[in-house]
């Protein structure tokens, strides 16, 4: 019962975030949306930062743990791997988005709670991510060099990539970039990864 009862504090409180913002949300908003007394939620959560940190771990251990299942598919290439790891990156980053009126207002509001989660689900999927390149360079299938580049590159590629999939129907400027964005972005690192087997290697 008390972990069913914080685990739902932390799921409404992951709602009213996403959609209000934090700094919107108040303690009172979390007990009313969770039916829940003020006095059940400081129980478990001293304040409404700390509400906030464990959203933001419990977002990021269920990235780690899709991510993670991906990695250690023993039937799968590391070429197979990483592709399967950006299209679930993807995947992630679309179903995070709020799907609501106002959607860019509330994306630039909640920006930064998103990117957070998932910096820090990469921060504890480095050694994992890495283990993934060293397959990849081990079995001659990654360009060492290219290889080398990565992690930094899908970095910048996650801290972006959140205005590539928002809904067809967001009413702002930014809602015409064509859904196939995703698709080319990963050939394109997928690709750019692959070693050449011929003399032009790339060069570190």
């Amino acid at each position: 019962m008390v972990s069913r009862t914080r685990e739902k504090l932390i799921e409404v409180a992951r709602q009213l975030f996403a959609y209000k913002g934090v700094e919107n949300t108040t303690m009172n908003d979390i007990a009313a949306a969770s039916e829940k007394g003020r006095r059940t939620i400081y129980t478990y959560f001293k304040n409404k930062r700390e509400i906030y940190n464990a959203v933001i771990e419990q977002q990021s251990n269920q990235i780690v743990d899709r991510l993670r299942s991906i990695v250690d598919r023993q039937e799968m290439t590391p070429i197979e791997k990483l592709r399967s790891y950006l299209l679930e990156l993807f995947k992630i980053i679309s179903q995070s988005a709020p799907r609501a009126e106002g959607y860019r207002r509330l994306l630039l509001r909640d920006h930064k709670r998103v990117t957070k989660i998932f910096r820090l689900a990469l921060d504890k999927e480095r050694a994992l991510f890495n283990e993934l390149i060293r397959q990849g360079v081990d079995s001659g299938m990654f360009d060492r060099c290219q290889a080398e580049r990565l992690p930094a590159i899908i970095s910048c590629v996650i801290s972006s990539s959140y205005y590539y999939t928002q809904p067809e129907d967001s009413e702002n400027e930014m809602s015409g970039i064509p859904q196939d964005h995703p698709e080319q972005i990963i050939d394109f690192l997928v690709e750019g990864v692959k070693a050449c087997h011929n003399d032009n290697q790339h060069k570190c």
